[in-house]
């Protein structure tokens, strides 16, 4: 009997590594999960790429074991967190640690940054705001404070790690790309000027080539999987919305996890328009679909919310009870708010003599769904009125969350995905293998 192919994807996001085990059709038979073990330091946060992989792996292999019907690993894809990078050596080992994309250290470096290279001209060239996010920021800082980086000679993006230790080769994928300020978005390639202000040797990072494209064959690193086509599945925001089926024309993608993602496939932006686009709080770069371009919005409002239930003494199993309750609450909260989720401090204002556990939960829920519609709004100022709306995420699952979204942003689509960024990153390696 001949054994079906099945198809590895894994997510390797903040709060986890997710694997999804998928036919060849799309469908998902099989899932893993490991947490990301990172380490918390004043800025934020750091882990040790090692450790990061050792998730990685452990997802991978929970979700082939519990495929049961099996098959031939025919692909396996790998999205991931963006901004953070892995810096190497010539013998490919880290030489230090990788530095979490929402860690503040880089401040001064981008203040530098702006004053060398020009802050419209950063954005006009990248798609980016100056921000100490960008990858080349943090590779900056790390030149900058740990002696032991100037020994590195290689930047890869997680997902590009991942898709390495597996056996594959050095990639530098278009989307993973597009977050590190390192590339030039309309050529397609690395900015010298960018590169140069970085301080980074020759070969630094790969050429960039689309997500999909692909990079070698697993090794005896992931036995369940030796000898599939290995492909890196790009910004696991992006990937998400693959998995999800939210790239058509018109289609926005809302990935509510620690970090709220607004994710819209495009035709390319014309560059004339990329700086103001950015200027609104729209970054621009490439998908992880060849051809097209994506308009990315995000705020931070999935940690914010975690906040929220920090303060009210409320564990994860009783949120459901919340979101039942917050439905019952006054619509606009009687005025309560909560700002900031911007950033990494909130604050809960307008608190009145009827606040209630309730009316604070919904007050939280109420503004994310106000800043998610200016947010929409300034993004349609780019593209056009946008002509459907999916939602996923953790955060998608609470009854009230879904209800006053719908309030404030209209009709909203579900995905039957379970997880959709490893879901995406699997089928973006059956493209590689050549199934789809």
């Amino acid at each position: 009997m001949v054994r079906r192919d099945i198809l590895l994807g894994l997510d390797v996001g903040t709060t986890s590594c997710k694997a999804a085990v998928v036919t060849a059709g799309g469908d998902e038979i099989a899932h893993g999960q490991a947490r990301t073990p990172w380490r918390a330091v004043p800025t934020g946060a750091e882990i040790d790429p090692r450790d990061l992989f050792a998730s990685a792996l452990a997802a991978a292999r929970e979700a082939l074991a519990a495929a049961r019907e099996g098959g031939r690993v025919a692909g396996v894809g790998v999205a991931s967190l963006a901004e953070t990078g892995v810096l190497l050596d010539g013998g490919g080992a880290p030489v230090v640690p990788s530095i979490a994309w929402h860690d503040a250290r880089g401040e001064e470096q981008v203040a530098e940054m702006v004053a060398e290279l020009g802050g419209e001209r950063f954005s006009a060239r990248t798609g980016l705001a100056p921000r100490p996010l960008c990858g080349f920021v943090k590779y900056r800082w790390l030149r900058d404070n740990m002696p032991e980086a100037r020994r590195g000679v290689r930047w890869l993006s997680v997902g590009e790690w991942i898709v390495h230790r597996l056996g594959g080769e050095q990639v530098a994928e278009l989307s993973l790309a597009s977050r590190t300020g390192w590339l030039d978005l309309e050529a397609r390639g690395w900015w010298d000027e960018a590169l140069a202000w970085a301080g980074a040797p020759a070969g630094l990072l790969p050429e960039p080539a689309p997500a999909g494209t692909p990079a070698g064959t697993a090794g005896d690193t992931l036995p369940e999987a030796r000898g599939a086509v290995l492909a890196v599945g790009g910004h696991d925001h992006l990937s998400a919305a693959v998995g999800a089926g939210a790239t058509g024309e018109g289609d926005v993608f809302d990935s509510w996890g620690t970090a709220e993602a607004f994710v819209r496939a495009v035709a390319p932006v014309p560059p004339e328009r990329v700086a103001a686009a950015v200027a609104d709080g729209i970054n621009v770069g490439w998908h992880a679909i060849e051809g097209r371009q994506c308009l990315l919005g995000a705020t931070r409002s999935g940690a914010a919310l975690q906040r929220v239930l920090g303060l009210l003494g409320v564990p994860p199993e009783g949120r459901a009870a919340l979101e039942r309750a917050a439905l019952e609450a006054p619509v606009g909260a009687l005025g309560m708010q909560l700002l900031g989720l911007e950033g990494d401090r909130n604050e809960l204002v307008g608190i009145g003599p009827e606040a209630s556990p309730p009316l604070a939960w919904r007050a939280a829920l109420e503004s994310t769904a106000r800043s998610a519609k200016d947010l929409l709004d300034r993004m349609d100022r780019v593209a056009g009125p946008r002509r459907r709306l999916v939602m996923a995420g953790g955060w998608a699952d609470g009854e009230a969350a879904r209800a006053i979204k719908r309030a404030h942003l209209g009709p909203i689509e579900g995905t039957e995905a379970v997880f959709m960024g490893a879901r995406g990153a699997a089928l973006t390696a059956g493209r590689a293998a050549g199934l789809a």
